[in-house]
């Protein structure tokens, strides 16, 4: 059948085969599809089945309809309802029982203490799935390991609140009437169910991010990428950016 090449695909290449996506498998993928099982067991149907791999190795999963969610209109990009629908979302993949060894597992990134649920470790705008203005599903679950609730949530807060840099569209509705940040950061919380303060959520999103900004490193020089190092280059900005309104030195 004829492989239609789709976009993203960062870390590997991705390809659609008929209603199926292919993938580079590793050693992580195992617990990768033992989890989307648990999630889809759970009752949550906004992630891709699994079904094994084909005579090439790559991982097979199903293809969801939908765009993604940064492809979208500002509009819907940065609506609150989709706001809220993500944070629920990512609520109900944390709460799916993973099975007893998931912890153990072997997972393609490092896990995170306290081990809470399995995290999808980039619960983002180019992950998130939209149709009719409505979020439909998530993807790409490769990088997703073990950890604590609020490291997902934190992520999904820094590109969807936004306090990314590259949150294109958002100060445009927000000065003609939207909610700040803070609003929408408070908005977030509620929606995924937990009551973490603001500040923490803030805090470990500078910590996600000072990790992340490492690991896009090691990418661009490995790879000599300058789009990966101008990534990198953001994440620390981002971090530092979070740290002053932790303290005050930004409003």
């Amino acid at each position: 059948m004829t492989e239609e090449l789709l976009s993203g695909g960062n870390m590997d290449v991705v390809v659609r085969v008929g209603d199926t996506v292919r993938r580079v498998a590793g050693e992580w993928t195992p617990s990768v599809h033992a989890w989307l099982r648990a999630i889809r067991a759970s009752g949550v149907e906004e992630v891709p089945v699994p079904r094994g791999s084909d005579a090439e190795g790559r991982e097979v999963l199903s293809y969801l309809p939908g765009s993604t969610l940064d492809r979208a209109e500002p509009a819907v990009l940065w609506s609150p309802d989709v706001l809220e629908q993500a944070a629920r979302l990512l609520r109900r993949i944390h709460d799916a029982e993973p099975s007893p060894d998931a912890a153990s597992g072997v997972w393609r990134t490092k896990r995170h203490d306290p081990v809470e649920v399995i995290c999808h470790n980039d619960f983002a705008p180019y992950n998130l799935l939209v149709e009719g203005g409505r979020l439909v599903g998530v993807i790409d679950f490769d990088m997703a390991s073990p950890g604590p609730r609020i490291w997902d949530l934190a992520y999904l807060a820094y590109r969807l609140v936004p306090f990314a840099e590259d949150a294109e569209g958002f100060d445009d509705l927000e000065t003609n009437g939207g909610e700040s940040r803070m609003t929408r950061l408070n908005r977030v919380i509620a929606a995924y169910g937990t009551p973490y303060a603001a500040s923490a959520v803030l805090a470990i999103a500078a910590e996600r991010l000072d990790e992340l900004a490492a690991f896009t490193g090691a990418r661009a020089a490995e790879t000599g990428r300058s789009d990966l190092r101008a990534h990198a280059a953001m994440y620390r900005r981002d971090a530092e950016h979070l740290r002053r309104l932790l303290t005050g030195r930004e409003g």
